[in-house]
């Protein structure tokens, strides 16, 4: 190809005629000269005298040669790099050109160059063969350019990577043995795995002359992943043209192509990656459908999302609160960091599980996961069950209250043994268990083992012939680790191990991030059908349902696309079978993308061909025609030279230009200036409190009940529940009076007055300990009331119930009916394990050394939380808390002994009658006061002897 050529060069002849042009332009003459006409200067010069013709300025001359050249030349038609049949006549040529997602936004180029190409074979009348990579089939044998162009015009692009490697070996096998005159490449540009086969099968053809024809490739961005993170969608995208800074707006669209959100790509120079982040609500993000590329319509510029790209919103619920000085002890605490990527989180804001699951419920989540919860309210297993069956799941963690809850719990997947296996122990056979190998069912089919992952505790399952089937994970024992069952639309699945680290260490490895994962993907997102892969691990077949054009446009023909089999925890990927689309049906579908994530595109290297290869570009874009600028040129030198000769003329000299508009525009930019500075004035002038200082009413007027709420979080309070019988509450504030009168006088805690509490109504956080005394002739406790109570022990509140029965019990030889009045409140309470206080428990040393609890009575003990560790690992302290028990209970009649008249003297007397008796009740009230307020630092005691005689050394 030529630098520039003229489509009627014979026009060229007119340059001749310059130099005539030349010299009649130098014959003009200029303008006349105007002179003062005066009478006799008339007179002086009626002779006439021979005059010559003035000559014109050259630069005036130069200006018109040049209008003339730019017409003579733009007549003859210039074209720069124009397009001429070079090929090679000594055999067929070959066309192997790229059909994929990106030739999309050019492709009439292309057919068009393609079609020059075949244009300039049928002249120099050689066969020709053209191949397009991203067609399943090939049929490469050379034949007419006639039936060549037919096979072009019906080509289309596809919504597909090329396959090269492929339609250049169909190419060698078609050509067999034939050598090309021409090998001609339109290539989209793109570098694919498979370049260096594909090249070098094409090189070894030893065309005559080999060609790669592309574009500039700035049309080749594609969107490569998407992450609907805790605050925002981060979007990642792809481009082939690193050469400068690039600015692209990316939109999320719904179901119907509406437009919710929008971000924006940023390309630096030189990056070939950017991303994108789309701020939007939660709620919003779940109803994006897929993201597309302001401006680009190409397979690679649409990202198709599903179900499985939605954040399922996630509540959790935990048998006890735990204490936030010590997170790595609360059960929820591994929970939410594994789902916080990946989920949004809901917790309740009330411990009272009566209130905050139907609270849950109403807010539709995706799973429920309850961590060691054992006996719930009566009142929400109903809610639960049906939550469940229109498709919720509820994922449970074992734990000391699971192991104590009845063993007819509707809300298990399987029939538990009661109570827990401990591994590991003093008294146990057996060692610490790892992890079996995952089934090749269930959501975690094909996770690796984890070999450091050992179970020291678990809940174990009664044997049952569908046990098998049912287990999702399992220790190397064989006993289940995961279990489930479906209900109806939903599921229930069980974890026989804690969801902290004192059971196992599961909690700490990337497997159960992993499990928790898929779990929650199997759940339905925001009430719609989960899609993806089966439930059972198996792969899902899916048919096609919705496919995307090369154009990047979704259409319900799926041609020759088959169903794919998609597998749990695996990423589909396109191909000449499985098109990108959807997959699936209305109710459910999977979203198959064009590139994998974290795809980068890089330019195609057309020296993996081994030898020189001649590069152009696409027909439209070298062949330029010079004529339009030339007539541009010529059209402004005549304007030019118009205006010249309108100025030697005195044309512009004419026009008035006096003094007096331009006063005027003075006067009227001062006009202009003053009429700002006077608006601006006014609105200072009027702008409402300017310079003022403004006054602040006094503070608001306070709520009823504020004084006695300061006045109760000021001072300490014993409180009791008053149980409605007058006899009963007068002691319980008498007894609770004189123990605070025995705390000031032996401690440094000065009590206020005691408090007498409505349950119902009362707000009960004020207080560390609320002593309840039992009567079974008092009305019953309403369920409201007991949650309220339920929840202010899960809050780290303590409960002292007293029966009062010891004496009474030990008449009758049987429960006393405060026992059972007792029992009946405790019944719809997840109350955890209990036993005697042991001798070195902190209540036994917390203030003084104590051996028993003595009241009014003695002989009862008193009841406690029980340490789970402390049964197999000896520990003389543990617990998830500050160690503090939930709840106390006794039948020795505390507020009995502890109760003082007016005077300050013992109200009832012991039984039997001793004084000492009573003082060690007093010791065990300021001992259980001690132990409510510190907690657990008084465990060290045991090292004061210790301690002395070192002090003593």
């Amino acid at each position: 190809m030529s630098a520039l050529a003229f489509t009627y060069p014979a026009i060229l002849f007119g340059l001749i005629a310059l130099p005539i042009i030349w010299w009649l332009l130098r014959l003009t003459p200029p303008r006349p000269r105007t002179e003062v006409f005066p009478p006799l200067k008339i007179l002086a010069t009626v002779l006439k005298r021979e005059e010559t013709p003035s000559q014109s300025p050259w630069w005036l001359t130069l200006l018109r040669m040049l209008l003339a050249a730019a017409v003579i030349f733009a007549i003859a038609d210039p074209v720069m790099n124009p397009r001429a049949n070079s090929l090679n006549a000594g055999g067929p040529l070959v066309l192997v050109v790229d059909n994929g997602w990106a030739t999309a936004a050019d492709w009439e180029r292309r057919v068009q160059t393609a079609n020059l190409l075949i244009d300039d074979a049928e002249s120099a009348d050689v066969p020709v063969s053209i191949t397009f990579t991203a067609d399943p089939s090939h049929e490469a044998v050379p034949g007419t350019a006639a039936a060549a162009r037919e096979k072009l015009t019906a080509a289309k692009p596809k919504p597909l990577v090329p396959d090269r490697a492929r339609a250049a070996e169909a190419v060698s096998e078609a050509m067999n043995g034939t050598r090309p005159g021409t090998l001609a490449i339109l290539s989209d540009g793109i570098a694919a795995p498979d370049d260096n086969e594909a090249l070098s099968a094409l090189a070894g053809l030893s065309p005559a002359d080999m060609r790669l024809i592309q574009g500039d490739g700035t049309s080749a961005v594609a969107i490569t992943d998407a992450v609907n993170n805790a605050g925002a969608m981060s979007v990642t995208a792809t481009r082939l043209s690193t050469g400068g800074q690039q600015q692209f707006a990316v939109n999320a669209l719904d179901t119907q192509g509406r437009s919710l959100a929008s971000g924006a790509f940023e390309f630096a120079p030189g990056a070939a990656t950017a991303t994108a982040e789309i701020t939007s609500p939660f709620e919003l993000r779940n109803d994006f459908a897929r993201l597309n590329i302001d401006g680009l319509a190409t397979a690679g510029a649409a990202h198709l999302l599903d179900d499985g790209f939605k954040r399922r919103r996630i509540a959790l619920i935990a048998g006890e609160s735990g204490s936030d000085f010590q997170p790595l002890l609360q059960p929820l605490y591994y929970i939410s960091r594994a789902l916080s990527p990946f989920a949004d989180i809901i917790q309740p804001n009330t411990a009272d599980l009566a209130v905050s699951i139907p609270q849950i419920l109403e807010g539709n989540p995706s799973a429920i996961i309850m961590a060691d919860v054992g006996r719930l309210p009566a009142e929400t297993y109903a809610p639960l069950q049906q939550w469940i069956a229109r498709g919720g799941t509820l994922i449970r963690f074992a734990g000391p209250r699971l192991a104590a809850a009845p063993a007819d719990d509707p809300l298990v997947p399987v029939i538990l043994r009661q109570g827990e296996r401990a591994l590991g122990g003093a008294m146990s056979w057996s060692e610490p268990q790892s992890l079996a190998n995952f089934p090749g069912f269930g959501p975690f089919a094909g996770m690796p083992r984890a070999e450091d992952i050992t179970v020291t505790r678990q809940v174990l399952a009664e044997p049952t012939p569908d046990l098998a089937e049912r287990t999702w994970a399992s220790l190397a024992d064989g006993t289940p680790l995961v279990t489930e069952k479906e209900v109806e639309a939903g599921r229930i699945v069980l974890f026989h191990t804690s969801a902290e680290a004192t059971w196992s260490n599961l909690p700490l490895s990337g497997n159960f991030v992993e499990m928790l994962r898929r779990l929650v993907q199997l759940a339905r997102a925001g009430g719609a059908v989960t899609s993806g892969p089966a439930a059972d691990g198996a792969a899902a077949t899916l048919a096609p349902y919705r496919l995307l054009t090369a154009d990047g446009i979704l259409t319900t023909e799926t041609g020759t696309a088959r169903p794919i089999a998609i597998a749990a925890g695996q990423t589909p990927i396109a191909s000449f079978d499985h098109p990108p689309g959807l997959y699936g049906t209305e109710d459910g579908f999977t979203a198959v993308n064009l590139l994998p994530p974290k795809t980068v595109i890089a330019p195609f290297d057309a020296a993996l061909a081994g030898r020189p290869m001649l590069r152009e570009g696409l027909a439209g874009g070298l062949a330029v025609s010079l004529r339009p600028a030339l007539f541009a040129a010529a059209f402004a030198l005549l304007v030019l030279d118009s205006l010249v000769v309108l100025f030697m003329n005195g044309a512009f000299s004419r026009i008035p230009g006096g003094s007096k508009g331009r006063l005027g525009g003075r006067d009227a930019s001062r006009g202009a200036a003053a009429a700002i500075a006077a608006l601006a004035f006014g609105l200072l002038a009027f702008a409402p409190g300017q310079g003022q200082a403004q006054e602040i009413a006094p503070g608001a007027a306070t709520k009823p009940g504020d004084e006695q709420i300061l006045e109760r979080l000021d001072t300490t309070h014993l409180a009791y529940v008053q149980t409605g019988e007058a006899d009963v509450d007068r002691i319980s504030e008498q007894g609770l009076e004189g123990l605070s009168q025995f705390l000031t006088y032996r401690t440094t805690l000065e009590p206020g007055a005691p408090v007498g509490l409505d349950i119902t109504k009362d707000e009960l956080s004020f207080f560390p300990i609320i002593y309840w005394p039992i009567s079974a002739t008092a009305p019953m406790p309403s369920q409201a009331a007991i949650s309220r109570i339920d929840a202010y022990m899960r809050n780290g509140g303590t409960v002292l119930f007293d029966t009062r029965d010891q004496y009474s019990s030990l008449d009758a030889g049987g429960t006393s009916p405060n026992s059972q009045r007792l029992q009946a409140i405790l019944a719809n309470i997840d109350i955890p394990p209990l036993e005697p206080t042991p001798q070195d428990h902190v209540l036994t040393r917390s203030f003084y050394l104590l051996n028993n609890f003595p009241g009014r009575y003695t002989g009862s003990p008193l009841w406690v939380e029980a340490r789970q560790d402390a049964r197999t690992s000896g520990a003389k302290l543990t617990s998830s808390g500050d160690g503090v028990t939930p709840l106390l209970i006794t039948g020795n009649d505390f507020a009995g002994a502890w109760a003082i008249d007016q005077q300050g003297g013992p109200v009832l007397p012991t039984v039997p009658p001793d004084e000492m008796q009573r003082e060690y009740a007093y010791r065990s009230g300021v001992n259980i006061m001690m132990y409510m307020l510190t907690g657990n630092y008084k465990a060290d005691q045991v090292h004061v002897p210790a301690l002395l005689e070192r002090l003593g050394q």
